[in-house]
This record gives structure tokens, sequence and C-alpha cells, in this order.
């Protein structure tokens, strides 16, 4: 097979595919506008941040499948590829730990001010009155909105800290998530607003969905603790950006954000944000995945995908009914 990987992906993994007989052509710097002209005559896409367009799928004579390398697949027109009779799949829990950490080291950034802190001694500046002022997390109550891979990672390091966790009990959780949940200790409430009620610190790990689209809204926020810290490492989506603004000014709402509505598709370039200038936020460059752990596990299951490909075996797609139903 003919595979083109058009995003940043470990040398190891590619030469695996190469060993195990495929063309791989690598192009880590291909960007949305371009894939459309280069994705001809390529069996299998492996994409992380690269959006696959709707032109790029009408572009592909050849393509079979997609690989998102990661869990959210909101960055390809999965319509358009089932149309095609092209499935997409993606890598489901193997960045979650590095996704968690990331999630804590943004908690603790905000309760400890440690950016403010570096900065401000780099500076020449020294206020340790200011910056002895932190809460701590030993004790404090954590709400997880969305007990998946990810979520339930977070949620074991915060009962590591001491933390009180809580979630929204549900019906549909699998019996590994109720057993993870259990052995961690969760406490359950009945909506999001008690969980927003309840909780000085919610942190958001679920998918981009219609039902997710401004999860954290104006009313969600007018539930929250004045000073109540928000994480978001999910997708930029859930969050209502200006009513988020308008929580951090009057409630004194504090947040640490890994993803930005308009956040550059490419790994460089400009970002205008009010969100990420205001001084109650801590903004990353959506790097939750982007750990070296994290990253060669991925690439080891893409692999591993492919090698089943040519089995006929299809793993963790998303649209498997809609795209083996148009597939010729």
């Amino acid at each position: 097979m003919r595979v083109l990987v058009a995003d940043a992906f470990p040398e190891e993994a590619r030469a695996e595919i190469a060993a195990r007989g495929h063309d791989c052509s690598y192009e880590p710097d291909l960007t949305a506008e371009q894939l459309p002209e280069r994705v001809g005559g390529f069996d299998v896409l492996v994409v992380r941040s690269t959006r696959v367009e709707a032109a790029a799928i009408a572009a592909a004579d050849a393509l079979r499948m997609v690989i998102r390398g990661g869990s959210g697949t909101n960055t390809i027109d999965c319509d358009a590829a089932a149309d095609r009779g092209i499935y997409v799949c993606n890598v489901p829990g193997r960045n979650a730990v590095a996704v968690a950490e990331l999630a804590c080291g943004l908690l603790l950034a905000l309760d400890r001010r440690i950016p403010d802190n570096v900065s401000d001694v780099r500076a020449g500046r020294w206020d340790k009155k200011r910056y002895s002022k932190a809460k701590g997390v030993l004790g404090r109550k954590v709400g997880v909105i969305g007990l998946g891979q990810v979520g339930l990672a977070f949620a074991e390091r915060m009962t590591a800290f001491g933390a009180e966790v809580f979630a929204i009990a549900k019906n549909s959780r699998t019996e590994e998530a109720d057993a993870r949940a259990d052995a961690i200790g969760v406490h359950f409430v009945d909506s999001l607003e008690e969980l927003a009620r309840t909780c000085d610190v919610l942190s958001f790990h679920v998918p981009a969905t219609d039902d997710t689209r401004c999860l954290v809204d104006r009313d969600l926020l007018s539930h929250v603790q004045p000073g109540a810290i928000i994480l978001n490492t999910a997708r930029p989506d859930i969050v209502d950006e200006e009513a988020l603004l308008e929580a951090l000014d009057v409630k004194g709402v504090r947040a640490g954000l890994d993803v930005l509505a308009d956040e550059p598709g490419t790994g460089t370039g400009s970002i205008d944000s009010r969100l990420a200038r205001h001084p109650n936020v801590y903004a990353t460059h959506h790097i939750g995945a982007s750990t070296e752990q994290a990253q060669q596990a991925i690439a080891a299951e893409v692999v591993r995908m492919i090698g089943a490909f040519e089995s006929e075996q299809v793993l963790h797609c998303v649209n498997l009914d809609t795209a083996a139903s148009a597939a010729p």
C-alpha cells in the first residue's frame, strides 16, 4: 500500500511501515490547502493536526483509510469520507496520560501562579507576599466532565494529590470505566449544574459534538463558584469564549486552556485571542498529547492499524457502518 504521513511522525514508526513493504511518504509540513494536490494515489493517509477537508477527500482517487493520530476526528470531514467509502479511524486512549498530565500542570500553575512568578523573578521583581496566596489541591473538590480515558487518568492523578473527585452520574459507562471510578472513589452528582455548584475546579474531557458545543456557556458559568478554575484540554468548541470572558471579569474565574478558537492549524503561526491575553488565563499551544511517551504509543498503534488493514481489519473506525455501505 501507499501511505502518506502528513504530520510529524516518529522515524522508527515510518521505518517499520516501510519494512512491512509499504511505500511510506513523509510530508509533515503539508497544510489543509496543499493536501488535495498530494493525496492522489495513496491508499492510507495519516494525520495528526492537519485538517482533512472535503476538497482533499474529493481529490483522493485511491484513498481507503484516514488515520488520525489522536482521539478526536473533528478535523476530518467524516461525512465526505463516508460518502466515498473511506474509513476514518482514530487512536483512542494512547495520549490519555499526556493530556491528563497537562491538565494537572495547568491546575497547579493557576493555583500557585507559577508563570507569573517566573516572569516577575526574571524581570527582577520580588513579591513573595502576593505569590504566597494559594489554596492548594489537597482536599479540593474537583469536577471531571467526561470520564473517558483522559478524564479517568486526570481523576486518578487528582486523587493522588488528595483532592475529592466528582462527576456526573450516568448509566452508559462501560464496566471498566465504572470499576476505575469506584477505585478512585469518585462522588457522583445528578447534573452539570450541580457539579458546578459543588466543585471549585471543573476539568473538561469531552469530544466536540452537537451536544457539547458551547457546554461552558453563561448558564453553566452562573452556577460556578467565584474564583473557580476551569480547565479545558479537550476541544475549543465546548467553550463559549465570550461567556467565559465575562465570568473571568465578574466572578474572578480563572482558566487553564490548551485549546482556543481560531488557533492556527499549523505548528507555527500567530493568534489573536482576547481570552488568551486575559490575566486570569494560562493558555498553552494545544500540546496536551505532545509528549514523547504519547507520540511513541500513538505511532505504534498506527503501525498496528495499517498492518491490520492489510488483513482487511479496520480498527478504531468512527464511520464504519456508513463507510462500509458506501464502499465499492
